[in-house]
């Protein structure tokens, strides 16, 4: 199946994206924020497919410019829920690769923590995790 997605498309699945990353590093604002922020930015930067290649271009028209975490959510979380529900519809597979890409990228951000992740960034699992479900 072929998908298209357009200009604002791409913004928006950059947005939901390059936003999980950040919204994992700013809860992990007492831990190592800057090697989150690194992990899951390497494991996005390794996506394929589709998702890879959007990812892969210049993030031009990205906003990711909350002043606070809140902020930020309000940004990232509906984004994850829209391109999920776009890929959805358009194929299935590349919806799941989506899904999939996010999820590692939460999991290299896990990663650079040893033991389980503390109570805000499980919290911020949750949230991004609802977020790509509720397509």
């Amino acid at each position: 199946m072929s998908v298209t997605l357009s200009r604002q498309d791409k913004i928006t699945l950059r947005t939901a994206a390059w936003g999980s990353v950040s919204l994992m590093a700013a809860a992990d604002a007492a831990g190592r924020p800057h090697r989150a922020a690194t992990h899951g930015s390497i494991a996005l930067a390794s996506a394929t497919g589709l998702v890879g290649h959007v990812l892969a271009e210049w993030p031009k028209g990205v906003n990711l410019r909350g002043k606070s975490v809140a902020e930020l959510a309000d940004l990232v979380l509906p984004a994850l829920t829209a391109t999920s529900s776009l890929l959805n519809r358009q194929d299935p597979v590349e919806a799941d690769n989506f899904r999939r890409t996010v999820l590692v990228a939460v999991e290299a951000v896990v990663s650079t923590h040893k033991g389980e992740p503390s109570p805000p960034l499980a919290e911020m699992i949750r949230k991004i995790t609802a977020a790509l479900d509720a397509a």
